[in-house]
């Protein structure tokens, strides 16, 4: 099996400014992200970005680089655009690895492409961890998604699914019940190129415009997302100042 990795990278952030470029350990951020990568059995990793900035640095620690539109809406775009400047084929299956990332653990970049490759019916496959915590089932920040017996997501929310009506029928009940099988999604994706190719065409989905969630877009046009359990950790990536000195305390120490 064969994939590629693409890290879309993006220089303005409304938390904050300039994330791929802030230093952790002696490192710019994006560094560590492709190293992760370049860790994986990846055919070639590449750094998608706008920002002649993001693409100076990264040239600097070797990385390949692919310059793309500013005007793309989402990462899966970029994407796109990137798979069609290498000149990929539709079978090819490229994994999007965000350049927010800087622990993400290279096995579970290598369990999402082989689990698209292992399932034929999917155009997308993703992965996802247990929820244990009532607080995080509630959280409409952490997104949540169910799913069929052989893996096929069913839905994806940001509202607490599936709901356990009867045990929070109960007064009492302040936790989730016993073995619930609450999953969190990880927003790591594989992709086959010509779901990449038919996904720019299509208009944004209703759901996906009150969900915020663009997977949902995928689902809404009867395309099939494989989704399986992550076989490693995958530790939050970075959104904030908080997230970032979090990350810098791992990777300093």
């Amino acid at each position: 099996m064969s994939f590629y990795v693409v890290i879309p990278a993006r220089y303005a952030s409304t938390r904050l400014p300039a994330k791929p470029l802030k230093d952790i350990a002696g490192k710019p951020m994006i560094q560590h992200v492709y190293e992760r990568a370049c860790e994986s059995a990846a055919a070639q990793v590449i750094i998608a970005t706008d920002d002649a900035r993001i693409e100076a640095v990264a040239k600097s620690f070797g990385a390949r680089v692919c310059m793309t539109s500013a005007a793309h809406n989402s990462g899966t775009d970029r994407l796109q655009e990137v798979a069609a400047q290498l000149g990929l084929t539709s079978d090819d299956i490229v994994v999007n690895v965000q350049g927010d990332e800087p622990l993400i653990p290279p096995a579970v970049i290598n369990q999402v492409a082989a689990n698209l490759a292992a399932n034929n019916y999917a155009s997308v496959a993703t992965l996802s961890e247990p929820i244990h915590s009532l607080d995080d089932f509630r959280n409409p920040n952490i997104v949540k998604v169910v799913a069929d017996q052989t893996g096929k997501a069913l839905y994806f929310s940001r509202a607490p699914i599936p709901w356990p009506r009867d045990h929070f029928a109960k007064a009492a009940s302040n936790s989730l019940p016993d073995n619930f099988p609450a999953q969190r999604h990880i927003g790591i994706y594989a992709y086959r190129v010509a779901l990449l190719n038919r996904f720019i065409t299509w208009p944004q989905a209703q759901l996906e415009q009150i969900e915020s969630l663009e997977q949902l877009r995928v689902l809404a046009n009867g395309e099939a997302i494989h989704i399986a359990e992550a076989c490693a950790a995958v530790p939050g990536g970075v959104d904030t100042e908080a997230d970032l000195l979090r990350v810098k305390a791992i990777l300093e120490n």
